[in-house]
Order: structure tokens, then sequence, then C-alpha cells
């Protein structure tokens, strides 16, 4: 599969990502859409890494070259994952506390 369906695609995903952080005012969707931009990167790393990785062992059979972003991949999703956690346990805290997760609403806490 040619390399431009995976960067239409991965940019595809990062479009609606940003278009979601800049115009929803749900923290929770917000939250999904800075996933789906983490995401829409992570499948640019893997679908680079692969590329990278046929080419180096066209050149050299029997080599590892090209597995980093792999590497990268899993450690951008460990970050994701305790972001999620944090970001979820404000959001919580934010609902009890005020009985809403409009962003809006934290602007007026400032006072």
């Amino acid at each position: 599969m040619p390399i431009n369906y995976y960067i239409f695609l991965a940019l595809a995903l990062f479009c609606i990502g940003v278009a979601g952080v800049l115009t929803r005012r749900n923290a929770i969707i917000i939250f999904m859409c800075i996933e789906l931009m983490l995401n829409a990167v992570n499948l640019l790393l893997v679908a680079f890494s692969k590329m990278h990785y046929a080419a180096a062992v066209a050149n050299a059979p029997g080599t590892i070259v090209g597995t980093d972003a792999q590497l990268f991949v899993f450690f951008i999703m460990v970050v994701a994952a305790a972001e999620v956690s944090v970001g979820l346990a404000i959001i919580v805290m934010m609902y009890r506390n005020t009985h809403s997760i409009d962003i809006n609403f934290l602007n007026r806490l400032k006072h």
C-alpha cells in the first residue's frame, strides 16, 4: 500500500481533531479530539517506520533499522494514557464542584 494513503488518512484524522479542539466546549470531547490527533501522529510514525524498514531490508537483509519510530509510538501511547487519567480526574472534580463540564465555565473560576 502506498505511503500516500497513510499520509492522507493521518492528515484527515489530525484535521478532524484540530477542528474538534477549536470548536467544541465539552471537555470530554476535547480530550477525545486530542487523542485523535495523537493517533494520527502515531499512524504516520508507524507508516514511515514501515517504509524505512522496507528500504533498509532491501539494501541489507537482517537489519533492524527503522524500528525506532515504533518505540516512539509506544512512548506516546503511555504518555497519552497518563494524560487521560489526569485529565479525567480533573474533569470529575470539576463536575463535582460545578455540575458542568463546559470549559467556558473555567474562565469564571479565575476570580
